[in-house]
């Protein structure tokens, strides 16, 4: 069955995709990417893959070139005879854009979605969406993962402690956080937080008993950090032992990183559904890979994937 799949991966996931390649079982399929002086690029497939389930890892951000990759190689492949194309997105850029917040404004995740389906998508793969309701703005099946299969071994030995408190760092991450207490039977946190405007917080509040705890913080994304270390903070000012947050997708731009090394945070795990812009004694990478190699063995052989739904 393996001879019918081709595993390829725009140039933002090259580590991730031979990584997950590895897992499957197959080498990462060759893509070569022309560019031209004013910035145009044109992806070309080394290898054959007519009559292939091809599989094109991608990660979005920064989205104007690595989505129109993305675009173009789905393109390239369905013009090249592919039997089936999946778009593997282990993180999907213009989520947060899930729907009208305030007047005259796109719903990117849409847009998104449909651009995807016009250049001829079978599937869809990708990890912890910002918002769950993504799912319905494809008209082709959406597999979508999530990061709790790597983190909840590490989160659950922990909890053996005994004086652990999941927490959220702000209400949009209460059902997740809420989730991993209900299952690990843990008590649970929530901050308040009120922005002034995009990533500014101007007041923030911490809801819940973290006194002499080991809090774990858990949440889809981290981006320029302000909401996670102004909550590991608070809490530690509180009285918590430490503070440990559990991060699917590391965006980490802008003052993220001088953010994180100042901040009082013990730890921040995140995975390498986008990678890291630079190194930080505070930032520990779980990889996805072993997640998606197995989701797409067992999607090849039309085998359930449900086992990775720990927590969702």
């Amino acid at each position: 069955m393996s001879k019918e799949v081709k595993i390829f991966a725009g140039r933002a996931t090259q580590k991730l995709g031979a990584e997950i390649a590895k897992e499957f079982g197959i080498p990462l399929g060759e893509v070569t990417v022309a560019e031209f002086s004013d910035g145009e690029f044109q992806p070309s497939f080394e290898e054959t893959v007519r009559g292939k389930d091809v599989f094109i890892i991608q990660s979005t951000p920064p989205p104007s070139d690595n989505l129109m990759e993305l675009l173009l190689m789905v393109d390239a492949a369905k013009r090249a005879s592919a039997r089936k194309i999946i778009a593997v997105m282990p993180y999907f850029g213009f989520a947060r854009q899930d729907r009208k917040d305030k007047p005259r404004v796109a719903i990117g995740a849409k847009l998104v979605a449909n651009m995807l389906m016009a250049a001829g998508v079978s599937r869809v793969m990708t990890t912890d969406l910002h918002a769950d309701q993504i799912q319905g703005f494809f008209e082709v099946p959406v597999d979508h993962l999530y990061a709790s299969t790597v983190f909840f071994p590490e989160i659950q030995k922990m909890a053996e402690s005994g004086n652990v408190v999941m927490a959220a760092p702000d209400v949009g991450g209460a059902k997740r956080a809420n989730s991993y207490a209900k299952k690990l039977d843990l008590g649970l946190a929530l901050c308040h937080k009120q922005r002034a405007k995009a990533n500014v917080i101007s007041e923030m509040t911490v809801i819940g008993d973290v006194k002499g705890k080991d809090v774990v913080l858990v949440d889809d994304m981290i981006d320029t950090a302000g909401t996670l270390t102004k909550a590991a903070d608070l809490m530690m000012d509180q009285g918590a032992n430490s503070v440990r947050a559990y991060i699917s997708h590391a965006v980490l731009s802008g003052p993220a990183y001088e953010r994180i090394e100042a901040s009082k945070i013990t730890e921040l795990i995140v995975t390498d559904t986008i990678p890291l812009k630079r190194q930080s004694n505070k930032i520990r990478v779980v990889s996805v890979a072993p997640l998606f190699g197995d989701v797409i063995q067992r999607m090849v052989h039309d085998k359930s994937i449900s086992k990775h739904f720990i927590i969702s």
